[in-house]
């Protein structure tokens, strides 16, 4: 549909099926009333713009407001109509991103305005009406998600630059559209357009004007609003570092207890919790919940009681110094902290076998969602692993592609994975599960073609025709940075409580007068929790529980004197 339809009459108002455009009750709309102003509005009005940042909630009282994507450029098209009752903006609102539409007026008449912070306020304060607009925000994200809205990424599917910025794209949740160099006849002319030479992709066009040349992630998060790191951000009670669901609820809890939180991620908020299709054994949700929506609902309650997050930021360096801990980032900058918690989770192993590592990236993926799944529309693919991360890939996959095959090592489905979802998996007619199978090589030119399986019972080999590979098989912890600075188990895990002191200096804990706290590290302050932690259970649920009882023992430490670990005085000594 474009405004050119309506240039003699009012746009349709566009249908709520889906629950992204509700529409406020009048006493709904008299109790915000006394929060912003009434103005009134002229045909052809813009009242916010793509690209820019959202400054006032606006209800619609009378008359029509259109939303535009594209607006005054090529592709302009309409997104929705708006009539009165209905409400505007979308999740970037909430979490101080830039606008990802445009809204025009087709309709004169009047609009509530509540400034940004006063209505972020109002939805914290009003369970009733911030879970109506939190609900029609998530909503209308994933409708411009789908559409392709927001900025655009150009490059080839063959570019490991193009999938590291559709990738983090995906995993923060944010409108685009990918132009594949390969594939799409659009791509050459935007390419003349621009001036842009191939060797100087990818490229992120936003507004039909901004053209980024092969950006870093930090650059992209700028560009669409994303909070980076900042100077004024140098001092804080709790560091949180990982925003998965322990570091998410860490912050949530911190900032709740009034503790100066930061929470910090190098890629996205979520974590491996953020990458599921679906979550059906979280406690409270029994229809289940995508992973994408648990994440948002927690990002908006750390934004609710005061917790800075940052993405992309990525540590690499933690000091003791005085009573404090600097954290220390990639780009140089520093952040004092009086307590740390480390949340930064694991990442998916690597599959070695030949032929792999040129496919990385490119058909073979370490996690499935939408931005891969798009990939391998109606092509076979393959899922190697028997946990419930590779259970839950297999049904999310099935949705997309052709024929899903299951690769297992074991013998019994059972094994690693929870009963309801090999039950789903074993009933889908899409899903072939091969039990004791790996996969002995990969074959193909520019993508996936084939794999080479062996029954590893028999010794038997087989090819099997597969367009992309899914790889779930354990995961080892992110805790590099951390060697040499407090103890590890043989496997990279940080140790805590007991057997972080049966590790540690023997007269490390002598000043304070205790041992380690239960998720407590060898470093007096510095807690962890979630699948980083050694022998902590992979679960969201426990993980979450763990972030919120992190916070809890921070409190505990922060009662004591100090954290023992000092700079050396002038003359050696511990200071």
């Amino acid at each position: 549909m474009s405004t050119a339809q309506h240039k003699n009459g009012a746009a349709r108002e566009t249908p709520d099926r889906y629950g992204a455009f509700p529409r406020l009750t009048p006493e709904q709309l008299q109790d915000l009333t006394a929060h912003g102003e009434r103005r009134r509005t002229t045909e052809g009005e813009v009242l916010y713009r793509e690209g820019e940042p959202f400054r006032e909630f606006l209800a619609i009282l009378s008359g029509t407001v259109e939303i535009l994507q594209d607006h005054g450029g090529p592709e302009e098209r309409t997104v929705a109509a708006h009539g009165p009752g209905r409400f505007l903006g979308e999740l970037g609102m909430l979490e101080g991103q830039a606008a990802f539409d445009t809204a025009m007026v087709r309709e004169a008449g009047e609009i509530l305005a509540i400034p940004v912070e006063r209505q972020r306020t109002l939805v914290g304060r009003d369970p009733v009406l911030g879970d109506l607009i939190l609900r029609a925000y998530l909503g209308r994200r994933y409708l411009l998600i789908g559409l392709g809205a927001g900025f655009r990424i150009l490059g080839s599917c063959y570019s490991r630059d193009t999938l590291r910025l559709r990738e983090f794209a995906a995993r923060n949740r944010l409108p685009h559209r990918w132009l594949d160099l390969e594939r799409d006849k659009e791509a050459e002319a935007l390419l003349r357009r621009f001036s842009i030479r191939p060797e100087e992709t990818p490229v992120v066009l936003w507004k039909g004007e901004r053209v980024l040349r092969n950006p870093s992630n930090a650059e992209l998060a700028r560009l669409i609003g994303l909070p980076a790191p900042t100077p004024k951000a140098a001092q804080c009670d709790v560091m949180v570092v990982g925003a998965g669901p322990a570091g998410l609820a860490a912050a949530v809890y911190g900032a709740s207890d009034g503790l100066t939180t930061i929470s910090v991620d190098a890629v996205a908020t979520g974590g491996q919790a953020g990458t599921s299709s679906r979550i059906e054994n979280y406690l409270g949700f029994p229809s289940g919940i995508s992973g994408g929506e648990l994440i948002e609902r927690a990002v908006l309650q750390a934004h609710k009681f005061g917790a800075r997050l940052m993405v992309p930021a990525q540590v690499n360096r933690l000091t003791p110094q005085d009573d404090e801990y600097v954290v220390t980032f990639t780009d140089g900058s520093q952040v004092r902290a009086d307590a740390v918690v480390l949340a930064s989770g694991v990442r998916y192993r690597r599959l070695e076998v030949p032929g792999i590592d040129r496919l990385e990236g490119i058909s073979v993926y370490y996690a499935a969602t939408v931005h891969e799944a798009s990939l391998c529309e109606a092509d076979p693919v393959a899922v190697v692993g028997g946990g419930n991360s590779a259970g839950q890939a297999a049904l999310f996959l099935a949705h997309h592609a052709s024929r899903v095959h299951l690769l297992v090592r074991g013998s019994d489905l059972n094994a690693d994975m929870s009963r309801y979802l090999v039950d789903q998996v074993e009933r889908h007619p899409k899903i072939e599960v091969l039990l004791h199978t790996e996969v002995r090589g990969a074959s193909g030119r520019e993508k996936l073609e084939s794999l080479s399986v062996e029954d590893n019972a028999h010794g038997e080999r087989r090819t099997l025709r597969a367009a992309a590979l899914f790889v779930f098989i354990g995961a080892r912890p992110r805790t590099e940075w951390l060697k040499g600075v407090l103890a590890l188990d043989e496997k990279g895990f940080v140790l805590t409580g007991a057997d972080a002191q049966a590790a540690a200096e023997a007269t490390r804990w002598d000043s304070l007068g205790r041992g380690p706290l239960l998720l407590e590290t060898s470093l007096p302050g510095v807690f962890a929790a979630g699948d980083v932690r050694s022998g902590s259970v992979k679960r969201v649920a426990s993980a979450t529980g763990e972030g919120a009882m992190a916070i809890r023992l921070v409190h505990e430490h922060r009662e004591n004197a100090g954290n023992l670990v000092r700079t050396a005085g002038p003359e050696g000594r511990r200071t």
